[in-house]
């Protein structure tokens, strides 16, 4: 080990490669770890905790609203955008701190500056170079844009995340996770907000009845979807930007925000130069247990394009630990990952999509559609859905999805059972928490026929 600086060195100091790093460090190993920005990566300084805070600030805009069904008079709202972005500035700062002392209190060392792989076993790092035993890229994700005359006036969520004025129009490009959440979050604001997608369709690669859920409720809130729909152009104007659609239509805004994807960070990396293998859209090729083509190097999270969620990440990062650090030879399991989108309303999913399921097999499909009870008071034309697939000759649920408020923080209970391999009929003998919306799940009793594949 002594003809090494390091036994491991990780590049990109996000969720998992900070768990990934401190874990190894755990273990008496030397430990350093790379970042040329700021320590937490994405999902703490660019993506799930800022955006979760500026959703919370929105979620108020409804509530005052709907304080009135309730008997509270609270007057006219003002909303300042600057307090919000202020004080999510101070959240970050907080966290990034929490983050550089658990690198320190773990004797991680942390290198600023970017990191260059110059061979299998050494990184340079601002002009030096420095060794290790193994090198661990968790670069993450990186806000991707189309080559669309006009695109350098468009923003990505990093930017959105910080703009100095609060839009009043503002049109987003893409029907994904980001492109709902910050939708919602906008029109909940007071923006008037033009989503434009290419499919017919939000939420690709979600369950269809969370799709069209979600977009009709979307709708009933004032976002109007443009369906099948591809920018052509963007132009500068005085005041603000015109965004050319199919022929001649044409959208004003004061902001063009493009939600179209992420693409892995390992450009100028020097990867592929000592021998990694990256496929087509430059996520780095790994094994089961992280390992790319280089023996000595590895990767994990959102840079090798196998679910790109933190909590994946972190779990990526202990498999990585226990693999090649503790003797326990560990891969990843992918099964029944549950996920969010903090839409509004939100998301909450486990298990598979209807489609899916159907390819494996028959199954029996249960289904909520209602009105929740806090809007029996407000007035407010919202409904949740809830929806159960069961795999017809086990019985075992396989797939669990929620469109409604707190859909996440029901899932996630939910997930367990998924886990555990729950059946229909334990789901069916479970007490529900009465009067709430989480005890649908252990209530449904009527297949839906027109779902019945033997129908």
């Amino acid at each position: 080990m002594s003809q090494y600086d390091y036994n491991l060195i990780t590049i990109g100091a996000g969720s998992g490669g900070v768990r990934a790093s401190r874990m190894a460090a755990r273990t008496g190993a030397r430990v350093a770890i790379v970042e040329e920005s700021r320590v937490g990566g994405t999902c703490v300084m660019r993506g799930c905790v800022p955006k979760k805070l500026l959703v919370f600030g929105s979620n108020f805009a409804t509530s005052f609203a709907d304080a009135r069904g309730y008997g509270w008079d609270v007057g006219e709202p003002t909303f300042d955008w600057g307090i919000l972005i202020n004080n999510k500035n101070t959240e970050l700062n907080r966290l990034e701190g929490i983050y550089q002392r658990i690198l320190r209190e773990n004797n991680v060392t942390l290198l600023d500056g970017r990191g260059t792989v110059t061979g299998p076993h050494s990184v340079e790092v601002a002009g030096k170079t420095y060794t290790a035993e193994r090198i661990l890229i968790s670069t993450g994700g990186w806000p991707h844009l189309p080559d669309v005359p006009g695109i350098e006036h468009a923003i990505t969520s990093n930017e959105a995340l910080d703009l100095a004025e609060f839009p009043k129009r503002i049109v987003i490009v893409g029907g994904g996770y980001i492109a709902v959440e910050f939708a919602g979050l906008f029109n909940a604001l007071g923006a008037d907000v033009s989503l434009v997608i290419r499919a017919g369709n939000i939420l690709r690669g979600f369950d269809e009845d969370i799709r069209t859920t979600l977009a009709d409720e979307m709708e009933k809130q004032g976002i109007t979807i443009h369906r099948e729909c591809v920018v052509r152009s963007i132009e500068k104007e005085d005041d603000g930007y015109s965004v050319r659609l199919h022929g001649t239509e044409t959208i004003s805004s004061d902001q063009v925000f493009y939600a179209t994807g992420r693409t892995p960070n390992t450009k100028g990396l020097g990867l592929e130069e000592v021998g990694v293998e990256l496929t087509d859209n430059g996520s780095v090729k790994v094994d089961e247990y992280f390992q790319t083509a280089v023996p000595s190097i590895f990767a994990l999270g959102d840079v090798i394009s196998r679910i790109e969620l933190t909590p994946v990440a972190i779990n990526e990062g202990m498999a990585f630990v226990a693999t090649q650090f503790q003797g326990r030879p560990t891969p990843m399991n992918y099964e029944n990952v549950p996920a969010a989108v903090f839409s509004q309303p939100p998301v909450g999913t486990v298990g598979l999509m209807e489609a899916q399921a159907r390819e494996r097999g028959p199954v029996d499909i249960y289904m909520s559609r209602f009105r929740p009870m806090k809007h029996t008071l407000t007035g407010r034309d919202a409904h949740a859905m809830m929806k159960l697939i069961v795999k017809r000759d086990s019985q075992r649920v396989v797939g669990c999805h929620m469109v409604g408020d707190d859909a996440p923080e029901i899932i996630q209970g939910f997930a367990v059972a998924l886990k555990c391999g729950a059946t229909k009929a334990q789901f069916d003998a479970t007490v529900g928490i009465h009067p709430t919306a989480a005890e649908e799940f252990v209530t449904m009793r009527d297949k839906l026929p027109d779902h019945d594949q033997d129908a």
